[in-house]
């Protein structure tokens, strides 16, 4: 019998790529989408086709966080191994401005899928997908025994689901994992984040369709990771025999600046020409510097990141240089990824 997974937020950067690796290792992966009126799928589409493949071991579901009692209904029905809440408001600049949203989906959704579970009585186990944004102003490096210092609603909100997972397993025996996770970034990334509208922006006006870029505080630190090394982590963390919380990052930080230093000298062209300051990016609470100390998850689980920083970013931009068939750099990393995760699929 295959294990079954069930896995919110599917449709996003980290639920597409857990999904691949599941189904590479012969999980049925059931998934939550919210409805919408555009399609938001194309980060599955290469792995479901709807009503293609009567016999695909991925299969979806219309649903929400916000909606209590359908959750409930879709465990009755699914009774998964494993459950992956990655599902959130995750975007911290725009937290601020829908702060009752970004609470009653990022941190009310994880309760409401406690309760689900408890209610349906499935034995499964969970994992809890945690930011390092609840450090915040915490001096670095941070790892689990770190104080939380959040400095922003979409921070406070993981906060509490965070504490609601330690809760429940504290009682009600629930196997209940937090991976505390690092900015982790992909070409999936929203082209909202930081990291892929710098990635975008460069590609871009390298092809000439593009003539600035528009960024917020370019001083912030954060340790920026590779999405494909984090999902593992998450499996990792429900195959333990025990559960328990885990902080996952690269050990390395660097600032938004050097990013863009990155980026564009990558593409060969001096960022200060055509990078702005556009005051609407800034945080109205800012995060300094973040910065994991993941020695625990190392010791515990064996795992450590291994796409460096200077790699990531050039991941990134290859893939949007590709994307607007423009020739890539020479020496450029694009084969990097597939030869350390073979489970990877192109979207």
């Amino acid at each position: 019998m295959s294990h079954v997974a069930f896995i919110t937020g599917i449709t996003g950067q980290d639920g597409s790529y857990l999904a691949e690796l599941l189904l590479a290792k012969g999980y049925v992966v059931h998934g939550l989408i919210r409805r919408t009126s555009v399609a938001n799928t194309e980060r599955i589409d290469h792995l479901y086709q709807e009503g293609r493949d009567a016999d695909s071991r991925l299969v979806v579901h219309y649903g929400d966080l916000t909606d209590s009692s359908h959750l409930t209904n879709l465990f009755y029905e699914v009774r998964p191994d494993e459950v992956y809440n990655l599902a959130a408001q995750s975007h911290v600049r725009v937290s601020f401005d829908m702060p009752d949203y970004t609470a009653n989906v990022t941190g009310l959704g994880a309760l409401r899928l406690l309760e689900a579970i408890r209610k349906s009585g499935v034995s499964c186990r969970l994992y809890q997908a945690s930011t390092s944004e609840m450090f915040g102003a915490a001096p670095p490096p941070q790892n689990e025994q770190s104080p939380f210092c959040p400095q922003s609603p979409y921070a406070i909100a993981k906060l509490y689901a965070f504490w609601m997972v330690r809760n429940y397993r504290a009682s009600y025996r629930l196997f209940g994992c937090n991976g505390i996770m690092f900015n982790h970034e992909s070409p999936r990334r929203g082209e909202t984040f930081v990291s892929r509208k710098i990635a975008r922006a460069a590609a871009a006006i390298a092809a000439g369709s593009q003539k600035k870029l528009y960024l917020g505080n370019l001083d912030a630190r954060r340790d920026w990771g590779y999405a494909p090394e984090y999902v593992e982590a998450m499996w990792l963390m429900l195959q333990q025999d025990a559960p328990e919380d885990l902080t996952f990052g690269t050990g390395e930080t660097h600032s938004v600046r050097e990013f863009v230093e990155e980026a564009f000298r990558y593409v060969g062209l001096d960022w200060h020409e055509y990078v702005g300051l556009d005051q609407r990016y800034l945080r109205p609470s800012e995060v300094p510097v973040l910065q994991a100390d993941c020695s625990e998850a190392k010791h515990r689980l064996g795992w450590m990141a291994r796409i460096g920083f200077r790699d990531l970013v050039r991941i990134m931009v290859d893939a949007e240089l590709e994307a607007r068939a423009v020739r890539a750099p020479s020496g450029h990393y694009r084969s990097l990824p597939r030869e350390m995760f073979p489970w990877l699929q192109r979207p």
